[in-house]
């Protein structure tokens, strides 16, 4: 795989909230994470062919992740999860009004978020149609991949 990539990908993951990236290439891979509290971005390549690339690290700090859903009656009725890794966000600017709120009807197809992954805003859509019971993530937080966002009672 081409050095360039490699370092595109690093300055992605760096511009970005991603935590990790995995690439392959036919039979090459490359995966990209920021690590735990005390490591850096870590690179591993693997290839039939070539020699393993060392692991990097240093002793920048990251913040540890809190967001813990406490309120297991939020969770009552259909999940709308986060199909990526990214930021939360529950309207289209800072400025305008949020595309749901707790109690509104909704149809299948409205759009309820967006979760902005690497410089892209994805609009996420209802499943189906109901009411919004719960909003599970505040505005502006980070979501993973499969993290329930919205429930639909």
């Amino acid at each position: 795989m081409d050095i360039r990539k490699v370092k595109k990908l690093i300055e992605l993951l760096e511009e970005s909230n991603v935590q990790e990236i995995e690439i392959k290439e036919g039979e090459e891979s490359v995966r990209i994470s920021r690590g735990t509290v005390h490591s850096a971005p870590q690179f591993v390549a693997s290839s039939p062919v070539a020699a393993p690339v060392p692991v990097a690290t240093s002793q920048a700090p990251v913040a540890p992740n809190t967001e813990e859903i406490t309120a297991p009656a939020a969770m009552d009725g259909h999940a709308i999860c986060s199909p990526m890794v990214g930021t939360f966000y529950q309207s289209p600017s800072p400025e305008a009004s949020a595309f749901i709120t707790i109690g509104q009807s909704i149809n299948k197809g409205d759009v309820v978020c967006i979760v902005e992954a690497m410089k892209m805003m994805n609009q996420i859509e209802a499943d189906k149609a109901g009411t919004i019971g719960a909003i599970l993530i505040e505005d502006g937080e980070a979501v993973e991949f499969d993290q329930p966002i919205v429930t639909i009672i």
